[in-house]
């Protein structure tokens, strides 16, 4: 999931979550997180459309719509949700996202129209998942890379994955994690999997394990630097001292 550059957003309990028409995918969670939280029966609104208070009538009976006057407290209630819906979503979008969704009569609407423009008809976000899922399948540690600079490019594949509905299972992301590791990682990749159980392996905690195993890695390369550094300076020394000898004997053999 892309997410914005320098974000220093400030965040209220109280406001969603501003989207300005850039990192649709990023706004599009947290939305939906601020909405849960809020009330968790606003996302059914959102995804399964407003509740139409209905009637019977006739002979046979038939279903048809109340008109307002019929509401009742409960009807009231539930109508209600899809009001507060929009009034979320309203307030988290700026006035060009508002002149997309103007005509819009329902929170799913405003929803669908939100996502249409941003992430394209479902052909097109299904070229999306499969470009991300062959990205996701070739996607390596570099050599020079380190576990949190593979950790955030990784997470990122994910979570553009996740936010098109493309859920990866947590066993399998670990496993893909120890699969892409550098050889120079085979004896501790071979320590985990024997030692650990990878079906409850969180990505968290083997992330943080191969964190502490690099910071001992690197801890171990720098003692052995100055070690390395002193033999080449008695190196060098054996060698100016070498040539020196060798000048002395020239100078006596030649007087």
């Amino acid at each position: 999931m892309a997410i914005p550059p320098n974000f220093e957003e400030g965040q209220s309990t109280y406001r969603p979550p501003r989207f300005n028409g850039q990192y649709y995918g990023w706004w599009k969670t947290r939305m939906h997180d601020f909405i849960m939280a809020e009330d968790y029966e606003l996302w059914d609104v959102i995804c399964d459309g407003p509740y139409v208070p209905t009637k019977k009538v006739g002979d046979p009976p038939m279903t048809t719509p109340k008109t307002r006057k019929e509401y009742n407290d409960a009807d009231r209630k539930v109508v209600e949700k899809n009001f507060c819906a929009i009034f979320f979503l309203v307030c988290g979008i700026g006035s060009d996202e508002y002149n997309r969704i103007l005509a819009c009569q329902s929170a799913k609407e405003i929803w669908e129209a939100l996502q249409t423009t941003y992430e394209g008809t479902t052909q097109v976000k299904k070229s999306k998942i499969d470009m991300l899922t062959t990205e996701y399948e070739l996607f390596r540690m570099k050599d020079d890379e380190s576990i949190q600079d593979m950790h955030t490019r990784f997470t990122s594949i994910i979570n553009e994955l996740h936010s098109l509905g493309e859920v990866i299972p947590r066993n399998m992301l670990v496993r893909k994690i120890l699969n892409i590791l550098p050889s120079s990682w085979e004896s501790k990749v071979n320590d985990i999997t024997e030692i650990k159980d990878l079906q409850e392996l969180t990505i968290d905690k083997l992330v943080g394990n191969l964190k502490t195993y690099e910071m001992k890695r690197k801890i171990n390369s720098e003692r052995r630097e100055p070690k390395k550094e002193k033999n080449l300076v008695l190196k060098a020394k054996r060698n100016d001292s070498s040539e020196e000898n060798n000048d002395m004997a020239y100078l006596i053999k030649r007087f």
